[in-house]
């Protein structure tokens, strides 16, 4: 197996809860393209359907070094990250833009990075983070884009484009997620989209994740010795017995959290080749989780005797102790990585863990919880019972104003507006990883779709993958089955672009 070596920033997004894993991917994969890392600004309105018309600057980024007049407009987001040159320059799209004479715009997402509507990111700011905001950002811009003329190019875009270009919207995740609502609030502007990954479908407990996490850890040979550990080490953390806890937080290295806290690190921790992809030279679950659990005498720092722990717990503590030496993290760090509440208090911009948490708390929920216990649910739990929907949903109120946000949030409304509407959708590719822990709560789940898209629209599932990986960057150690969805994904956009410019053609003769 591939050796796979964790780094903080992986760790910080997972913390996140969404991961669009996108960017920081491509930043490492061989460009195809000329770099393209200019910014541009466009003005935007605080609140498109409310009294506050205050205005603010939103950054894209534009790659036109393959576009041809008339070629497509491929549109993305960096979602919950910021923007980098890396969003247009080294993901899949750019090798579709090559095939097709087109250009690459990703635009930065409000209240992220540099594009901040407001100068602070509290409740009251906040509240101006809807999903109609967000997608009508988008669609201000795509306007913009098609009335640009020759005279206005160097402002807006390197190369003037009109209306003949069509504009398909790509992402993956929670920008996956986006790429669907564009396509179904703005079908005029968006010609297609395609939606990896994506969490579209609101879960107030969203224990299914670590079920997508629990069938990964199966196939890598270490599932059910995992959830003992888990076990055992609740029974510990619930206990009371300070000396038992003490001696555990020894054993890990982490003294300065609480039991929640610590139990809430120690699965940031252990999930972080979840996301990661599986290629045919490795399996990053395997190489950061399973290997400790399958080969018992390797990497293990306790024994049974001397710990007085079963050999399942001792090889999870071991797997932990190798995961933070690796990381390079530092007691402090773990401590903000930890506590859920910490991470989230700082009300200066650039905190995009705070508006993360602020979306969960305001949106769809997804709060990455335990499962009801085995002997109703029949499930095996992968994290720690002490993570449940009190202990992150309380800090909702308390961190943004019970004002601002509704606790519990209203998932059923929110599934109601923006999942129920794809039912009717056209032109969308929805992909998801058979291993992706987010799989769930995508339109493919493990037990069949949840919706029934037109027959304009395509839902695959991508046998062994992963979290997005059908928009990484092509290698040579791809999937075949990752290849077969760009295959297809590549063959839709076609279409959708050749039956968007025909349209626009017959537009005009009339």
């Amino acid at each position: 197996m591939a050796s796979y070596s964790p780094v903080p920033m992986m760790i910080v997004f997972i913390l996140l809860a969404s991961i669009s894993l996108t960017a920081q991917l491509a930043a490492a994969a061989s460009n195809t393209a000329q770099p393209s890392s200019e910014s541009f600004w466009f003005t935007q309105q605080v609140d498109h359907f409310g009294s506050n018309r205050q205005q603010w600057k939103q950054q894209y980024m534009v790659n036109a070094t393959y576009y041809k007049a008339g070629g497509p407009i491929y549109m993305s987001t960096a979602g919950e990250t910021p923007l980098t040159s890396a969003d247009v320059d080294g993901t899949f799209v750019i090798e579709l833009a090559a095939a097709t004479h087109g250009m690459v715009i990703s635009v930065e997402h409000r209240f992220y990075g540099q594009s901040n509507p407001l100068p602070d990111l509290s409740g009251d700011s906040l509240r101006y983070l809807t999903v109609a905001n967000v997608l009508e950002d988008f669609a201000s811009i795509i306007r913009a884009f098609k009335a640009n003329t020759t005279t206005m190019a160097a402002a807006i875009l390197p190369v003037a484009v009109g209306p003949e270009s069509p504009v398909i919207f790509i992402g993956g995740s929670y920008p996956g997620a986006v790429a669907a609502w564009m396509r179904a609030k703005y079908p005029s502007l968006v010609a297609g989209a395609w939606s990896s990954s994506a969490a579209v479908y609101g879960r107030l407990e969203n224990y299914q994740y670590d079920q997508g996490f629990g069938r990964h850890l199966a196939t890598a040979g270490c599932a059910w010795c995992f959830s003992q550990a888990i076990a055992e080490l609740d029974e510990i953390l619930v206990s009371g017995d300070t000396a038992s806890i003490t001696k555990v937080q020894t054993q890990l290295g982490i003294l300065l959290l609480g039991p929640s806290d610590l139990a809430n690190l120690l699965t940031v921790l252990a999930t972080i080749g979840a996301l990661q992809p599986v290629t045919t030279t490795g399996d990053p679950v395997y190489a950061t989780v399973c290997s400790h659990f399958n080969n018992s005498s390797k990497d293990q720092t306790l024994n049974s005797a001397d710990s007085g722990y079963s050999s399942c717990l001792n090889s999870y503590i071991a797997m932990i102790n190798r995961l933070i030496a690796q990381s390079g993290l530092t007691p402090e760090m773990l401590v903000a990585l930890g506590n859920s509440s910490l991470a989230i208090d700082n009300t200066a911009l650039n905190q995009p863990q705070r508006v993360w948490y602020y979306q969960m708390c305001s949106w769809f929920g997804m709060w990455q919880v335990a499962p009801p216990p085995r002997n109703v649910s029949g499930l095996l739990s992968y994290r720690s019972q002490l993570l449940d929907l009190d202990y992150f949903q309380t800090n909702c109120p308390k961190k943004f104003g019970a004002s601002h946000v509704k606790t519990p949030v209203d998932v059923d409304a929110f599934n109601g507006e923006w999942f129920d509407t794809l039912h009717s959708t056209s032109n969308v590719f929805y992909t998801s990883g058979s291993l992706d822990p987010w799989r769930d709560s995508t339109v493919d789940t493990s037990v069949g779709n949840l919706v029934h898209p037109p027959g304009a629209s395509m839902v695959f599932a991508i046998e062994g993958a992963t979290h997005v990986q059908d928009l990484q960057a092509s290698s040579d150690t791809d999937l075949q089955t990752v290849r077969w969805a760009r295959f297809l994904g590549t063959q839709l956009v076609k279409k959708w672009i050749s039956d968007a410019q025909t349209n626009q053609r017959h537009k005009h003769s009339c």
